[in-house]
């Protein structure tokens, strides 16, 4: 995969202090949580991390800044370590868990420096604290990185275990007044099987939360999911694949599953 064309103009124009081309007030979603997992930025290496992915990301990045979108990532950390798979073989489940978190880190830093490399200013923030490497999670601090036109993002999932970053996600977007989650997949959003197992499997345009639980769809873990809909967090479970997919959604265009109090379907 390759970034999509250059946004580079309107990148450097916000950062002197410019005006963007869509200004933030029109945007659907003007903060935005855009939740990654780690399997996506190994590629098709099958392990580690993958640069043309972390480019591609960057890119993507780069083209909802552009439009004045203010951003904070949090990244999973499973193309390195997941602590449920370590957990399964014996190893003691929060150990593996704290394990898990320190993967993300490593992530995390590789997308921040993949995002300044577009000329973005990006800050790390850890749940656990690790000074030399990262700034520690302080939810005032963020925000202000964010009115500031910096991208946040956030590594070491909650800081406990027994948490996935999916739920991390939801945390954070409530705790930083994001407009809506965004969940990155390899699919163009939720349905009610598998698509990759059962072409027939159905694709929900919009669904509501209660409905996602109850049916046990592949949205977000369960308590990830309770936490958007206790607080009315939207999500958009999207495509990254999908080229200029996250500028797209904070204008309001429809890309996607949206999973809202409302209910629809394709």
């Amino acid at each position: 995969m390759t970034p999509p064309g250059s946004s580079a103009n309107a990148v450097h124009a916000l950062a002197d202090g410019g005006t963007p081309d869509t200004p933030a007030q029109r945007l659907v979603y003007p903060r935005i949580l855009l939740k990654l997992s780690g399997e996506a930025l190994m590629g098709e290496q099958g392990y580690g991390l993958d640069a043309s992915v972390l480019h591609y990301v960057a890119g993507e990045v780069a083209q909802a800044y552009a439009l004045g979108v203010q951003l904070a990532i949090v990244v999973g950390g499973g193309n390195i370590l997941r602590g449920k798979t370590a957990a399964a073989t014996g190893m003691d489940a929060a150990q593996a868990d704290y394990m898990g978190m320190l993967a993300t880190v490593i992530n995390a830093l590789a997308l921040q420096d993949a995002i300044e490399h577009t000329g973005i200013t990006a800050r790390v923030q850890t749940a656990i604290p690790m000074a030399p490497v990262a700034e520690p999670f302080i939810r005032r601090r963020a925000i202000r990185h964010l009115e500031k036109g910096r991208v946040v993002i956030l590594a070491a999932g909650t800081g406990a275990p027994h948490f996935t970053t999916d739920t991390a996600a939801a945390l954070r977007a409530v705790e930083l007044q994001c407009n809506a989650l965004l969940k990155a997949t390899k699919v163009d959003g939720v349905y009610d099987d598998d698509p990759m197992r059962n072409p027939n499997a159905r694709r929900f345009s919009e669904i509501d939360y209660m409905r996602a639980l109850t049916m046990g769809l592949a949205v977000m873990d369960s308590t990830a999911l309770s936490m958007c809909k206790d607080n009315h967090m939207p999500i958009v479970v999207f495509n990254m694949l999908s080229p200029q997919s996250v500028a797209a959604i904070a204008r309001g265009e429809r890309r996607g599953t949206l999973v809202t109090d409302l209910t629809g379907l394709a």
